[in-house]
């Protein structure tokens, strides 16, 4: 419920522009920032909290291995005919 911390820094904010008093406005401004500070700190702990840290999304060796095999391979095709990408099309 780390969205509530903006809510209460845009309320802290509102305070803030619509007093005359200026201890109350600094208090305020100071509340808004430490809320929206905390809101931030909350978001970036959720966002990173959620990640799949059970390594699923990460390549193994062998599945590495095999696209830099596929990579150099291509990297080796394109040197042995670099004409036929640059022939002009017919009809373009």
């Amino acid at each position: 419920m780390y969205w509530l911390f903006l809510l209460m820094s845009l309320a802290a904010m509102a305070v803030a522009l619509r007093t005359t008093s200026m201890a109350l406005m600094v208090v305020s401004l100071l509340a808004a920032l430490a809320l929206l500070i905390a809101w931030i700190m909350g978001w970036y702990s959720a966002r990173a909290g959620s990640s799949d840290t059970s390594g699923r999304g990460m390549i193994d060796p062998v599945e590495l291995h095999r696209l830099r095999e596929q990579a150099a391979a291509r990297k080796a095709a394109e040197h042995q005919s670099p004409t036929a990408s640059q022939e002009p099309r017919d009809g373009i």
